[in-house]
């Protein structure tokens, strides 16, 4: 699978009375101590759903690049979304998955010129850009490509800002789309990405008005623009930002700036919206140390001040734990399976390789482990999955997947979908 580790993806439906929790104690009593995954689908309907009732003129395009399951990407693409894919890998597993090419964006301002070359060969028309050269590349290497021109908007209020790498600014914009014009090309439409995990509503606001700037712009150089791109920085827990808030901005901007009668087409690259929370990872403790605290007070045997207990997994920030490094704002908080201990230590949690950037947590009071004990983490399915590496060469990393869906078939029956290794009762009639 391109971009990502090899699996063996298990899919079932939970029925009489089990829940999520129980199959991740059978698949601990089943493996050894490998790290793995427990996906809940059922979850990525239900964001799908939200989706489609608050953000009813918005079509996703599921940004592949934040976890790449073969089975994620088929369930969307039978739900109806589009994909944004940001590399010839990215394109080939959603065209190997059925999805046709009028359903993707190749979304990447930079791209190599084989990776373009393909795009054209597979008749994936629609791709980014933000500057001449890349303008220079696609005359190239295809000149019947529909383009999105990406610009730079406000991310101050984002945790990753996207375009300190990415996008056009507003003064530049109208000498791109002359140098377009001048090669020939067909520039359709608009993109920006507010940045990842952004957590003011009113950003999006304001970038849909600078939008509306542009398309007025090419509008007068001769362009007939019919797409607004709106990017990602959507949340996948209510708990960081409020989808609804969110969504009611977008609405009424889309509103004022790019009323239906317009014609434009409106969509989204949201990736951990859908994913999120429809994973848990749970880990296993492979070794652990104690590290005496030199106090003058020892008296709190409540807290065990005493002492930092370290603990080591086997997984990590090299691993799916990236996320460490890459969005230190968002806390992961792992909880032990099952097995309840009152007194808490302070305590670190490494990850297994032999780099001291290795670091999960640390100052995280909780009870005392034990080797071979399991912590499970919530909330694992973004950005998890397709950026693990075999650092040190730790094969612990070949995870075994478990694909759940809930009892509740109807929604899945309505939209035509089910993975070809779920077994369904006769009396459901699914296809792909």
């Amino acid at each position: 699978m391109p971009g990502s580790l090899p699996v063996n993806q298990n899919i079932e439906i939970l029925e009489n009375g089990k829940t999520v929790r129980d199959v991740i104690d059978s698949k601990i009593k089943e493996l050894d101590s490998a790290p793995f995954f427990v996906a809940n689908l059922d979850c990525v309907l239900k964001a799908h759903l939200r989706w489609t009732k608050n953000l009813p003129r918005v079509k996703p395009f599921y940004a592949v690049k934040c976890n790449d399951t073969p089975t994620v990407v088929s369930m969307l693409s039978a739900l109806g979304t589009g994909f944004d894919c940001a590399s010839k890998g990215e394109i080939q597993l959603a065209l190997s998955l059925g999805v046709t090419p009028d359903k993707i964006i190749y979304a990447n301002p930079t791209k190599p010129s084989y990776h373009i070359k393909y795009a054209a060969s597979q008749g994936v028309d629609t791709m980014t850009f933000d500057n001449e050269e890349e303008l220079l590349k696609i005359s190239s290497f295809h000149a019947q490509a529909k383009l999105v021109l990406r610009i730079a908007v406000d991310h101050s209020k984002s945790l990753k800002k996207l375009n300190l790498k990415f996008g056009a600014t507003l003064s530049s914009a109208g000498k791109l789309l002359e140098r377009a014009a001048q090669l020939g090309l067909q520039v359709i439409g608009v993109s920006f990405h507010v940045g990842c995990l952004c957590t003011d509503s009113l950003t999006f606001k304001r970038a849909i008005a600078d939008s509306r700037h542009v398309f007025d712009m090419a509008k007068s150089l001769g362009f007939k623009m019919s797409l607004l791109d709106i990017g990602g920085g959507f949340s996948g827990t209510d708990c960081f930002v409020n989808f609804d808030e969110f969504s009611e901005v977008i609405n009424e901007s889309l509103d004022e700036f790019f009323p239906s009668e317009s014609g434009v087409r409106i969509i989204a690259e949201p990736g951990r919206y859908f994913v999120e929370s429809a994973f848990t990872l749970a880990v296993n403790v492979i070794a652990k140390r104690t590290v005496m605290n030199e106090t003058e007070d020892s008296d709190n045997t409540e807290s065990g001040p005493d002492r930092t207990m370290e603990y080591y997994i086997n997984d990590g920030v090299f691993g799916s734990l990236s996320s460490v490094l890459n969005f230190p704002e968002v806390k992961i908080e792992p909880y032990l399976h099952r097995v309840k201990r009152d007194l808490k230590y302070k305590s670190v949690i490494w990850g297994p390789t032999c780099d001291s950037l290795d670091k999960v947590l640390e100052n995280y009071w909780i009870p005392e482990l034990r080797v071979g004990d399991w912590l499970l983490m919530d909330n694992a399915g973004a950005y998890t999955l397709s950026i693990c590496s075999d650092f040190n060469n730790l094969k612990e990393h070949s995870f075994t997947f478990q694909h759940l869906c809930m009892p509740d078939l109807s929604p899945i029956k309505h939209c035509q979908f089910v993975p070809s290794s779920l077994h369904v009762p006769n009396s459901f009639c699914f296809a792909i």
